[in-house]
């Protein structure tokens, strides 16, 4: 097989799979049982100064020690594992080619390389990692693996915006909880459907 042929078929099987990745449909939820829009600040976003990090590339939800982590979209479980400064933490790969990154969780509720979905409990808040001695919280994260530099502005760190999502923009007041409705189809046959309601 010629070497053009080749490289051409590779670029159309990798931007296939890019292409397949933005056309996945993503769903947000707060991703602490729980939690609404409250118990965080919509401004903690790039906040700056932050510590050894300079800017505070997330938002930080606020809950007791123990409380349910959960995803807050559907993806892959990449990374399941200690860092220095998460503490304990989770990553899952989601739609649009989006990291969501979990950390200072007191536990891991999933192992790594699972598919969740929204909804689905990863974790439990904590205070591990440089949370240690503060009030227990989820840092919560959202990075894109392919740049988006219209985002990057004149802010301390600006550049790196092209990498960060503000997660307020993104999120809802409740997590999910996933009720199984069996609705009548042409009065033959039922359909079962999955709706979100907010947890009461």
């Amino acid at each position: 097989m010629p070497i053009r042929r080749i490289i051409r078929r590779s670029i159309t099987i990798l931007l296939l799979i890019l292409i397949t990745g933005y056309l996945v449909p993503q769903t947000f939820s707060i991703p602490v049982l729980g939690a609404t829009n409250k118990s965080y600040h919509p401004n903690s976003f790039w906040f700056y100064p932050w510590g050894s990090s300079g800017t505070h590339k997330g938002i930080d939800i606020f809950a007791k020690v123990g409380t349910g982590v959960v995803s807050s979209t559907a993806g892959l479980v990449v990374y399941k594992g200690t860092l220095e400064k998460g503490g304990n933490v989770i990553i899952v790969l989601g739609p649009k080619w989006r990291l969501h990154y979990y950390a200072h969780l007191k536990e891991w509720k999933v192992p790594r390389g699972r598919f969740v979905s929204p909804g689905t409990i990863i974790g439990t808040v904590g205070n591990t990692g440089n949370a240690s001695g503060k009030p227990s919280h989820l840092h919560y994260s959202i990075s894109s693996i392919i740049p988006v530099p219209w985002r990057i502005d004149n802010s301390k760190q600006g550049w790196k915006k092209m990498f960060y999502l503000n997660p307020s923009d993104y999120l809802t007041g409740y997590p999910y909880v996933f009720v199984f409705k069996t609705i009548p189809l042409l009065s033959f046959k039922s359909l079962l459907i999955i709706d979100s309601v907010p947890n009461a």
